[in-house]
């Protein structure tokens, strides 16, 4: 492992579906958009990455999609949060937020 991203890279690719939920309880997004803001982030994945955990996210029913036709090229998949997925949101938020204190707590 020649540098921090490497190293820590089992930590991003497990934070990886909260990062993903995030972007998508803001607003439907398209997954190009995903792609766009993860690439801006030390979670930038690619398209090989993204689909299959938006397909696994799609069937615990955490996100769903719906379809919007396109001016310039094809119809586009927008993607939503569930009322679930809204709920499983809501508890990494406060896992996280637990995880976060007690690592401070521990550094103390």
């Amino acid at each position: 492992m020649n540098n921090v991203t490497d190293k820590f890279a089992p930590l991003r690719k497990g934070l990886l579906e909260f990062a993903v939920i995030s972007i998508i309880a803001n607003n439907k997004v398209y997954a190009a958009d995903i792609l766009a803001r993860l690439q801006k982030t030390d979670f930038a994945v690619g398209e090989g990455t993204l689909y299959p955990l938006l397909s696994r996210l799609r069937r615990d029913k955490l996100v769903d999609y719906h379809w919007v036709e396109s001016e310039s090229g094809p119809p586009r998949k927008y993607y939503t949060l569930t009322e679930t997925g809204e709920k499983h949101r809501h508890e990494l938020t406060t896992y996280w937020k637990k995880i976060n204190h007690t690592l401070k707590a521990l550094g103390e």
